[in-house]
């Protein structure tokens, strides 16, 4: 097993690689940017039909009135996401174009958006064709905004301008500047426009959706989620961030098909399409990637280790939410061993059962969006319409983890205990102290002398922690709030997500960036330095730690402050 988890390691520099391609990221951070629209919406699916299950409905004008929301915003996502994706995009390509020749994201943007009305729309009479705004149009959106972010760069690079005169007010003399970028991107859009429809006699967006059909419908079948979902924990289990990779190649697919279930559902059907962003949320990542949310109440509760026992405690609440590093790291389960086997199989199991529910047993697939933070059970029942066989759904799905996680779980609980009962376990004369006596005092006064240390030196420190999704880099960012307020140190932490970060870097001094987004550290780097702001990363193990440690958090933003 080391053998084949250390050829798989090879390999992680290439992936890494991969995951900080400016394309793929374009497309998760527009997904990103986009996320409250899409979890907006979902509200007024939720209002207007769950009732239904319950055998109550809603009169026509009602169904109407609260649709409206939902067509408004998740009926248009892919005219939104055209733009945030070129905004994203545009970021990138600035990092590397001359600081006083940078490209306009707002001019990129509506370029972007206009160009994918092109390539998206029909002319109907009184206006054009909204089918391919919302989800079927995505594909689409990524083309518009990738082709004109291009141009752009390209012309901004030549000086393929307009150019005023120095007294000309810098506003104006933007605006003639991006002319020339913004006309060719538009007429480039319809060029390829009116290829396609010659060609195929059809739009952009329609022939996009024909063309990659066999690959959504192998996407859907067994082989097709097995490659999927087992590379989301076969990348996690080395250290690479899996979504980072995977989620931008399957983002139109997954959401896509959520608004075809809805759809089908509306229409009395079986909803039936197997890749969603629920499946990959609440059954293949139940508690995370690994399927791990039976991990932590099987430390808590099933384990004769100690130490075993305190990480399960730690780790449980997170978990059920989705946060499982403090279970990933503080275990560990990655790069484990032990658990290479259960981490990968269990989400492709899960998925394999929940394709049985739904292609055998008639339960629909997912047809609403949640939170990615709803605890996995529940997501699964509520995203799926609240049937029957969603609540035995998950329960066995509960089992059939505890069943495939346990037999590895033991040996490396008998394996710590050995460490336990060998005596390298250093704290037993500590132990016994803090059996018989309250040393919570004591403990405090310690705290409190080597705090000051370190608050002594400390200016107004403003710290911004980045992960993937904003959940875990919660975790240090409250530690460090709660030490600096017991402590009196002036240092105040927010909590981020890689991609939403730019807006809002100037205003702290330090970043530190979770083992999830460690990979993006050159490019971070390139970003603060160019702000003059500090710089860490953390590794899994030693970032877990930080989160439990206040003390320990403090020292380590001190050490960064003063290197």
């Amino acid at each position: 097993m080391n053998v084949l988890i250390s050829k798989i390691e090879k390999g992680k520099p290439f992936f890494e690689k991969v995951s900080r391609n400016i394309y793929l990221r374009a497309i998760r951070d527009g997904f990103i940017a986009s996320m409250p629209v899409i979890l907006f919406s979902s509200i007024f699916l939720l209002i207007a039909f769950v009732p239904n299950i319950f055998g109550i409905r809603w009169g026509k004008d009602v169904v109407e009135l609260l649709m409206k929301p939902y067509n408004y915003t998740m009926g248009i996502v892919a005219f939104l996401v055209a733009g945030t994706t070129a905004k994203s995009l545009t970021d990138s390509i600035n990092r590397d174009m001359d600081k006083t020749n940078q490209v306009n994201f707002i001019s990129t943007m509506l370029a972007s958006i206009t160009g994918f009305l092109i390539l998206a729309s029909d002319s109907i009479q009184g206006g054009f064709s909204s089918d391919f705004l919302g989800t079927k149009g995505l594909l689409s959106a990524f083309i518009a905004a990738f082709i004109v972010v291009n141009i752009y760069k390209i012309c901004i690079k030549k000086n393929v301008t307009i150019r005023m005169p120095e007294e000309v007010p810098p506003n104006i003399s933007q605006v003639f500047k991006d002319v020339i970028p913004f006309a060719l991107s538009i007429l480039v859009l319809y060029a390829l426009d009116l290829l396609v429809r010659r060609s195929l006699g059809t739009g952009v967006a329609p022939a996009i959706g024909k063309v990659i059909a066999p690959l959504f419908k192998a996407a859907d079948g067994y082989v097709g989620i097995t490659i999927i979902f087992g590379a989301y924990a076969l990348f996690w289990f080395i250290g690479i961030h899996g979504p980072s990779i995977v989620e931008p190649a399957i983002a139109a697919i997954t959401y896509a098909n959520i608004e075809t279930n809805f759809k089908l559902l509306q229409a009395g059907q079986h909803a039936d399409k197997i890749l969603t962003s629920g499946t990959q949320m609440f059954i293949v990542t139940m508690g995370g990637t690994g399927a791990t949310l039976v991990v932590p109440f099987m430390f808590m509760w099933l384990a004769k280790s100690k130490q075993n026992r305190a990480i399960g405690r730690a780790s449980v609440v997170p978990t059920f939410f989705g946060v499982n590093e403090p279970i990933l790291f503080g275990a560990p389960l990655v790069l484990n061993p032990i658990f290479f086997i259960p981490f990968v199989f269990a989400p492709i199991a899960n998925v394999w059962i929940f394709k049985f529910f739904v292609d055998v047993l008639g339960m629909n697939s997912f047809s609403v969006n949640l939170p990615w933070t709803t605890p996995g059970p529940i997501g699964i029942i509520m995203g799926t319409g609240f049937g029957l066989w969603s609540v035995v759904l998950a329960i066995t799905l509960i089992a059939v983890d505890v069943i495939i996680y346990y037999p590895f779980f033991k040996v490396y609980d008998n394996q710590i205990l050995e460490h336990e009962i060998s005596g390298n376990c250093s704290n037993n004369l500590k132990d016994k102290v803090a059996a018989n006596f309250d040393t919570s005092k004591a403990d405090a006064i310690l705290e409190k002398n080597n705090i000051s240390k370190v608050g002594n030196d400390v200016k107004q420190t403003n710290v911004l922690v980045l992960c993937a999704g904003g959940g875990t880099s919660g975790l240090l960012a409250n530690a460090l709030n709660k030490a600096a307020k017991d402590y009196n140190v002036p240092i105040t932490a927010a909590a981020g997500s890689y991609g939403s970060h730019r807006e809002i870097l100037p205003q702290y001094q330090l970043v530190i960036l979770a083992p999830q987004v460690a990979s993006n550290y050159v490019d971070m780097k390139a970003e603060t330095d160019r702000l003059g702001i500090k710089l860490a990363k953390t590794e899994g193990v030693q970032y877990i730690k930080l989160t439990r440690d206040g003390l320990g958090a403090l020292k380590f933003v001190e050490e960064q402050i003063k290197n």
